[in-house]
């Protein structure tokens, strides 16, 4: 790849209008925080290394202007940033493409599709969280997106998705009772020790059991695959559980193994975004080893043509 190659999007791509260097940050099996170097930029020889090692030691901001609005959205217990979002969206779409989240949340994928000139729906079941949502685009002087409230499941059949061709599904569903179990240990001194739900919808993914999870997380995306448009893709946010002598609790590979079953659905592989921002606690010390889990698989698919391998 010459030098001019690189710095330009290749005329057979039809996928995002990223150089061939962007693409080449953007497919690290590490999603690292912040944004890639453009061509042609004035970093130091120091900075431009730091980009280029495995791991960038930096967070997305919480505080101030560049935290995109957290302190509306850190009412949600598990908000995505928009800057991360925005290297996702960039890559798997071009300008003015379709985006659908169907567990929107706060509106992190709706601030992100503003931020960055694409379109997108997204389906929410708590009206609390839409409002926060409007509070956090009003803020960040964006354009509000539409958010249909209601229960996934049903609103996938409604005309305004049925009828739109999304280029990408992105979304963080509420993955069983993660958040419904009470904290222990050293998490207590993040808050009460009480357990932190998304809702107390029982309608809510949140609230349901593992395997009841896995078949509708299913049921769900199998709906998603309606409105993605053949060779459009699938991201999903995963965070794994600790192990328990029950289970591995290794989330991604269970979802993988589960949406399998779709036979227009095809994994491409994983991602993994490390948040710098998680704090680290002393599990299990002095005895044994317990793992922070500061990361989370971005599991990618994508919407093969019916026949197609």
């Amino acid at each position: 790849m010459s030098d001019s190659e690189a710095q330009q999007p290749h005329r057979r791509n039809q996928l995002n209008d990223l150089s061939g260097r962007e693409w080449l940050y953007a497919t690290r099996s590490i999603a690292l925080t912040g944004t890639p170097p453009t061509p042609l930029n004035d970093l130091t020889a120091e900075e431009w290394a730091a980009w280029s090692a495995p791991i960038l030691a930096s967070a997305y901001p919480t505080r101030g202007p560049a935290s995109a609005a957290h302190h509306i959205r850190k009412a949600h217990p598990s908000p995505k940033p928009p800057a991360l979002l925005s290297e996702i969206i960039r890559f798997f779409t071009k300008p003015n493409g379709w985006v659908l989240d169907p567990f929107a949340g706060v509106g992190g994928t709706l601030l992100a599709c503003a931020q960055t000139q694409r379109q997108a729906i997204g389906i929410e079941l708590s009206p609390h969280y839409i409002d926060l949502y409007g509070q956090a685009a009003d803020a960040l002087n964006l354009a509000r997106l539409p958010v249909l409230q209601g229960d996934a499941r049903e609103v996938l059949n409604s005309p305004s998705i049925q009828q739109q061709r999304f280029d990408l599904v992105l979304t963080d569903p509420p993955y069983s009772s993660m958040l419904s179990r009470a904290r222990t240990g050293q998490r207590r001194k993040q808050g009460n020790g009480a357990a932190t739900p998304f809702t107390d919808d029982p309608a809510d993914l949140g609230n349901v059991d593992y395997p009841t999870f896995l078949r509708e997380l299913t049921s769900i995306v199998a709906q998603t695959l309606q409105s993605l448009r053949v060779g459009g893709h699938l991201v999903l946010f995963v965070k794994d559980l600790q192990p328990t002598p029950e289970h591995h609790n290794m989330l991604h590979a269970d979802i993988v193994s589960a949406l399998y079953q779709l036979s227009q659905l095809r994994y491409r592989g994983y991602r993994i975004w490390y948040d710098q921002s998680a704090m680290l606690y002393p599990f299990g010390y002095p005895y044994s080893f317990v793992a922070n889990q500061v990361h989370q698989f971005l599991l990618i698919f994508q919407k093969q043509a019916e026949g197609e391998l």
